[in-house]
């Protein structure tokens, strides 16, 4: 399990940064929803995107008309600034404040979205309670975004995972299907690049 020291770390974060002092923000999550536009699912999907934080996808997803969305995050701060940039429309949106490897769903998702939160789990433990959780809760599709090996090895001073197309889909083959990979360069607010590897898997 995770302890509390993380939560506090991502607490602190979201209490104390802005989307463009830290590292992750996008303003449009292109790749995110290319991937979920490629699930071929209409608007009705229920769609999860898993440590989505503050990010701007929920916003896009909204826009263009998606009705079933969830957001979840270990830091109620981030869903807070969520909330509070969508205004009114975040009732739209269900909003679950959980570590991920604590995360009991009640429902199941059409598309579950990852972009840079597997890759903070480093334990062996800890990925083998995500991939079961997925495995559960997962009806079509999931589009993971991590670290690629060409990435950086640790992100808001923690260590992460890398991961490349192989290492990513023989995590998830028990249940998953690779559909495709990318890999691409995410521009950080600071004018840095970090390299990310991006699959889509069919359950």
């Amino acid at each position: 399990m995770i302890s509390s020291d993380n939560k506090n770390h991502w607490e602190n974060v979201y209490e104390t940064k802005n989307p463009d002092q830290v590292s992750w923000t996008q303003k449009k999550p292109q790749t995110s929803l290319d991937f979920i536009h490629s699930s071929g699912l209409g608007k009705e999907a229920s769609i999860i995107d898993i440590g989505g934080g503050d990010s701007n996808l929920v916003d896009f997803l909204l826009e263009e008309g998606y009705k079933n969305i969830t957001v979840l995050d270990i830091s109620a701060k981030a869903l807070e600034k969520a909330q509070k940039r969508l205004g009114a429309a975040a009732d739209k949106v269900k909003w679950i404040t959980s570590d991920i490897t604590a995360f009991e769903p009640m429902e199941t998702y059409d598309i579950w979205h990852d972009r840079a939160a597997f890759h903070f789990l480093t334990t062996p433990e800890q990925v083998s309670k995500y991939i079961g959780i997925a495995e559960k809760n997962v009806n079509n599709f999931m589009i993971l975004g991590t670290f690629s090996k060409n990435g950086p090895t640790k992100c808001s001073g923690l260590d992460i995972q890398q991961y490349d197309e192989e290492s990513l889909s023989e995590k998830f083959k028990e249940s998953f299907e690779k559909i495709k990979c990318i890999t691409e360069d995410h521009i950080t607010p600071f004018d840095t690049v970090q390299n990310f590897v991006f699959c889509s898997f069919k359950k």
